[in-house]
């Protein structure tokens, strides 16, 4: 079964960036869309951005447009998510997700990492 990592996750001050990868040890991610998640305390998951398995196509939930970049590097076998100008309430779990078509919407998607832990303050 396909087996999602993330990694990149810290502490970064408001106006900070920071870099999320994805990647799979045993099998490859050519062939799926890879979608980005969040979750706050308290607050439902939330689809932040997507990415089509050849990387042409994209997209972004408005709350992020303009700040974060997802991007694919399929030799490396890892999908990114390049976050800059963060904000406070960008604070949360960020999880990435395999599935057939790219999407933000968590139903399009059949396998899912653990998470990493995001939080931006001073």
């Amino acid at each position: 079964q396909l087996q999602l990592v993330e990694s990149g996750g810290g502490l970064v001050q408001p106006g900070g960036s920071l870099r999320l990868s994805c990647t799979a040890s045993e099998f490859t991610l050519d062939y799926y869309a890879i979608g980005w998640f969040r979750q706050a305390p308290g607050k439902e998951r939330e689809g932040v951005s997507c990415i089509s398995s050849s990387g042409g196509g994209t997209n972004y939930a408005d709350s992020v447009k303009g700040r974060f970049t997802i991007s694919r590097d399929n030799a490396k076998n890892t999908v990114y998510l390049q976050m800059n100008s963060l904000k406070p309430e960008d604070t949360a779990v960020y999880y990435c997700a395999a599935g057939g078509l790219p999407s933000i919407l968590e139903y399009e998607y059949d396998y899912w990492g653990q998470g990493t832990q995001v939080t931006v303050s001073s």
